[in-house]
């Protein structure tokens, strides 16, 4: 297939597996350039394997990934690292180094993927503490910091130097009221004033929806359901209903796959 150019990322046909265990069967998405594109699904359908799967980190079994243009898995090392270069990640656990403080955790993509003088890499650290208000603990180190205070730094050092891809993985976990609210506002004003594009991985349907242009709801390795916020709201799938509106009952299985449990107890 050829590649859009309207597109910054595009996910084909894409198999992937765990040992035996099956996680993604044939999905298929695009991330337009310049939207924040938001991927829900339950737990362990295989919204942050996509990310890997982005990144380089892993290779699908069948299928293709495209990132500007590029197939991610059939790069060299070389060519691979260039790419990443543009990319930038809030890890869903932060992710910090955890014997550096928040001024050196942030500073650290600055300094390995450019030359950028002291009093430059200095000031761009403080804007990016700043706009997540902790710009006052850059001393501290991560064990000092609080869950919340943890995932704002971690988003910090995300979009530090201003990446062409932000990939948020599960941004709004962990965060009180307040942060939650800015840090989902600041992913939409961020995108809209750097031209990047972003993916939130998250099951928060409520903040997702207030932020993004467009949603793909994953169920059972494939895309259930795709649109823009108001779209998907309306839509009738079931899939896509149980999932936006949080009920119990519906498709998506609670329970993961497993015998009667009258079966492993004995009783039949």
């Amino acid at each position: 297939m050829t590649p859009s150019p309207d597109n910054l990322v595009e996910i084909t046909d894409v198999k992937f597996n765990y040992g035996e265990r099956e996680i993604l069967k044939g999905l298929t998405l695009r991330i337009p350039r310049g939207k924040v594109v938001a991927i829900l699904g339950a737990s362990g359908c295989g919204k942050s394997t996509l990310l890997r799967l982005i990144g380089g980190q892993e290779t699908p079994a069948q299928g293709m990934v495209r990132v500007a243009g590029q197939v991610v898995h059939e790069l060299d090392s070389d060519s691979l690292y260039r790419l990443r270069r543009k990319m930038g990640m809030m890890f869903q656990a932060g992710g910090l180094f955890t014997d550096l403080s928040v001024y050196e955790n942030i500073a650290f993509p600055l300094r390995e993927n450019s030359d950028l003088p002291e009093e430059l890499l200095r000031s761009l650290i403080l804007m990016k503490l700043h706009v997540v208000g902790l710009r006052g603990a850059r001393a501290l180190m991560p064990s000092e910091l609080s869950g919340g205070m943890a995932r704002r730094v971690a988003l910090a050092r995300a979009i530090v130097h201003d990446p062409m891809l932000a990939m948020y993985d599960e941004p709004f976990a962990g965060l009180d009221p307040i942060s939650l609210n800015v840090i989902a506002d600041l992913i939409r004003r961020l995108n809209d004033a750097l031209g990047t594009t972003s993916i939130i991985v998250t099951y928060d349907v409520s903040e997702s929806l207030k932020v993004v242009d467009y949603l793909y709801v994953i169920a059972d390795g494939v895309v259930a359901g795709e649109g823009t916020p108001d779209e998907m709201l309306a839509s009738d799938n079931p899939v896509v209903h149980q999932f936006l509106h949080a009920e119990p009952e519906g498709p998506i299985a609670f329970h993961y796959p497993a015998q009667p449990i009258e079966a492993q107890l004995g009783l039949k």
